[in-house]
């Protein structure tokens, strides 16, 4: 049995930790795939260009430090987080934005495809409230120039997520 598990992973197309966790979850989502552009200067906007798909319907992962916790942050490619609001969200007092290198160690992902979903560590989410306009959202499958559409609700239950105004415009 476990040789078949670990067949079916590799042969799932963009296979990484966050499809993997999707379909352990049996979680309806469809895999979007692009050629990421190294030179250009948003990893999200460029996703969105890319695919076609509206920037408020395309959601970036980031990792803040709220009072000396690391705390995921999903909101808008096409607004910015409210580092405020987001410590507001979990109870803390002061965020900043993580150390790049300490958020790649601890999500087990690269800067630009940071995926809510299927981090090594299992983080405090906060997704921005926004998402719930929508039927699907896009977020990151893992890695650059692939990302994966669900409801923003699978993505909620899957990250025991807060939703909460944490983006501005």
């Amino acid at each position: 049995m476990a040789k078949k598990s670990k067949k079916k992973q590799q042969q799932q197309p963009g296979g990484t930790p966050a499809t993997v966790a999707l379909t352990a979850a049996g979680v309806p989502f469809t895999v979007r795939s692009y050629d990421h552009d190294p030179s250009h200067p948003s990893y999200g906007e460029e996703a969105a260009e890319a695919m076609g798909v509206p920037p408020d319907r395309v959601f970036k992962t980031l990792v803040a430090d709220v009072d000396g916790a690391l705390t995921v942050a999903v909101v808008p490619v096409a607004g910015q987080l409210d580092l405020k609001a987001l410590a507001a969200a979990v109870g803390g007092k002061r965020a900043v934005m993580a150390d790049p290198a300490l958020a790649e160690r601890t999500t087990g992902y690269v800067r630009g495809g940071i995926s809510p979903l299927g981090q090594r560590k299992r983080l405090p989410t906060v997704l921005d409230e926004s998402a719930a306009l929508h039927d699907t959202i896009c977020v990151s499958a893992g890695r650059r120039g692939l990302e994966v559409e669900l409801s923003p609700d699978d993505l909620t239950a899957l990250t025991s997520a807060t939703l909460a105004p944490i983006g501005r415009a």
